[in-house]
Order: structure tokens, then C-alpha cells, then sequence
């Protein structure tokens, strides 16, 4: 188990072959930076990714809503009022 976790959420070990050189050199700098381990800083941004809908299901919600229709004008207003 790891730092930061809940007593009761199981981990493994995930093993990512065949990083360039470069990509581990730029996650280690931004790890640093956040006064992070490479491990916790690449596990939070595992966590954060699987916490994200899949995309498919986002734009299925997109395509659920009622479409909004505006015209030249309303913008031109909303812009004049200071709404974007």
C-alpha cells in the first residue's frame, strides 16, 4: 500500500517499457517540482486519468442535450455586456 491512499485500496506494481529517454527526463522535472517521487507524481496521474469519462460517453451527454441557437446579433450583445 501506499502514502496517501485509504486503508482499504488495493495497489499493484504497473511496469511501462520502451518511455524515451526525454519523456522520463520531463515527468521526473515536473515531479520535482511539485516536490513529488517520480512514482507518486505518475501515480496521481494515473488516478486523475481514471477518474475522467471515457470520451465516447462525454460526447454521447453532449449529444443528449437540447441544442442552444443563437444568432450573430445575440453575440455581438453579449459581447457588448461583457458575458463570454
Amino acid at each position: 500500500m501506499q502514502a496517501g491512499y485509504a486503508r482499504d485500496v488495493d495497489t499493484t506494481v504497473v511496469q511501462v517499457r520502451d518511455v524515451p529517454v526525454d519523456v522520463v527526463a520531463t515527468l521526473k522535472a515536473r515531479a520535482e517540482a511539485q516536490g513529488e517521487s517520480l512514482a507518486a507524481f505518475l501515480r496521481n496521474l494515473l488516478a486523475h486519468e481514471a477518474s475522467m469519462p471515457p470520451i465516447d460517453e462525454v460526447m454521447a451527454g453532449i449529444a443528449r442535450r437540447e441544442p442552444v441557437f443563437y444568432t450573430p446579433e445575440d453575440l455581438n450583445k453579449s459581447l457588448e455586456d461583457g458575458r463570454r
